[in-house]
């Protein structure tokens, strides 16, 4: 029975797929609607970058996670991940963003350059502490 119940499954999934990924009805003055062509890792960074400027920290997190799902092996998105929680004051999480970087690229200079600011950022608040 478990044999049958996942191509079955399958098939179902495939079968209803185009239902749920209609697209936005097409307006009464033009032709079907086209569907949007998937944003670029440099269009979801601006994007999370300019939520970031403008405070909105919940949208730049999902924007810059969107650029990490779309190419994991781009060190780039992981620091700019890691900068959002930066600014948020959020180090730890930042901290392993930039480990994440520096896992794909060793020598990433702003993920080297991050790390090397979170460490000073907590050294002198542990100073500030004494």
């Amino acid at each position: 029975m478990t044999r049958r119940a996942i191509p079955l499954l399958a098939a179902l999934v495939v079968a209803t797929a185009p239902a749920f990924a209609a697209s936005k009805p097409a307006s009464k003055t033009s032709g079907p609607a086209k569907a949007e062509a998937p944003l670029s890792v440099e269009a979801l960074l601006t994007q999370a970058h300019a939520a970031s400027t403008k405070g909105d920290t919940e949208l730049a997190v999902r924007l810059a996670q969107s650029a990490i799902v779309a190419d994991p092996a781009r060190p780039t998105s992981y620091v700019a991940l890691g900068d959002i929680y930066a600014e948020a004051g959020q180090p730890e999480y930042a901290r392993s963003f930039y480990d994440a970087a520096l896992g794909i690229d060793p020598a990433q200079p702003a993920a080297l350059k991050a790390i090397s600011a979170l460490g000073s950022h907590t050294s002198t608040t542990a100073n500030a502490a004494r």
